[in-house]
């Protein structure tokens, strides 16, 4: 199921106009129609999660190994490298060469990883302001 057919399904269950969620989101109803309709996906990952926040699941579920959703945005080389990671970690992880323990590991060792980073690039960012 692609990151589309999620978005829709999830905002129905959820009994939503576009409008409404889109309101959420902070986007406009038709950018969420074209993320419905697979024409966009989010510039960021902090769109999908806003919008995710507003069906109330995650953003991971609406995304789909492979798809290149919030990547699109992302330099050429960052991108390549994005979605390889991304490729070579669905492979991983449906090869069924892992434990789901270790799975489970790898996975939130990513995310914090990726919140790390985040958290550090937000003290740069203020310290960058005060100056």
């Amino acid at each position: 199921m692609t990151f589309a057919e999620k978005l829709k399904r999830e905002r129905a269950r959820k009994g939503l106009s576009q409008a409404a969620l889109a309101r959420e989101a902070g986007i406009t109803p038709r950018t969420l129609q074209n993320y419905e309709m697979g024409k966009r996906y989010p510039a960021n990952m902090e769109i999908t999660v806003k919008l995710a926040a507003a069906l109330g699941t995650t953003a991971q579920s609406l995304i789909s190994p492979g798809e290149e959703t919030i990547v699109t945005a992302a330099a050429p080389d960052v991108k390549r490298q994005l979605v390889e990671l991304v490729h070579s970690l669905s492979a991983l992880f449906a090869g069924g060469r892992l434990e789901e323990e270790d799975r489970d590991a790898a996975m939130e060792a990513i995310i914090a990883a990726y919140w790390a980073a985040k958290k550090e690039d937000r003290k740069v960012g203020e310290g960058e302001k005060k100056l």
